[in-house]
């Protein structure tokens, strides 16, 4: 009977606690998720809908020193995305990246469209304020986010 009891002390205060954890978790997570670009170089901070993403103090095609690319337009590997490839070419003028246009991107299903509609322009301009491939995730869209930032890798290793 000592071990029924026991037992039955154990499992009731695991429930408890569980029960505890669920109804903390969900009050802390109530906002909803915007696919809000994430920084992952400065700990995770996040750019507004709409707003544009933050730039940063000096971006790499601008720091002395550095290598610019040579002229021209470049077209990217294509890469896939899981619901879909990711294929970019970019234009590069007066050694710099002064254009960029997704040439593919998952656009199939109804929520990909949402999602892409959304990330593509986020990370459009962030690649030309970076002047690289090395841009923010943005959330909701990782596996597109990925995706084009190899995509743009490969095009402007073409134009070193």
């Amino acid at each position: 009977m000592k071990k029924f009891l026991l037992s039955f002390f154990v499992v009731g205060t695991f429930a408890l606690y569980a029960l505890r954890q669920k109804i903390n978790g969900e009050s802390l997570s109530s906002t909803p998720n915007n696919f809000l670009p994430v920084n992952q170089s400065q700990g995770g901070s996040s750019t507004a809908p709409g707003a544009p993403p933050k730039p940063m103090m000096t971006p790499p095609g601008h720091m002395p020193g550095m290598m610019s690319y040579k002229d021209g337009r470049y077209t990217g590997s294509v890469v896939d995305a899981f619901y879909g490839n990711v294929q970019v070419s970019v234009t590069v003028s007066a050694g710099k990246i002064s254009d960029l246009q997704f040439l593919d991107y998952p656009h199939d299903r109804q929520t990909s469209l949402e999602i892409n509609s959304y990330a593509t322009p986020i990370l459009k301009s962030e690649a030309l304020t970076a002047q690289s491939a090395k841009v923010d995730v943005v959330s909701g869209a990782t596996q597109t986010s990925l995706a084009f930032m190899k995509s743009l890798d490969s095009a402007l290793s073409q134009a070193n």
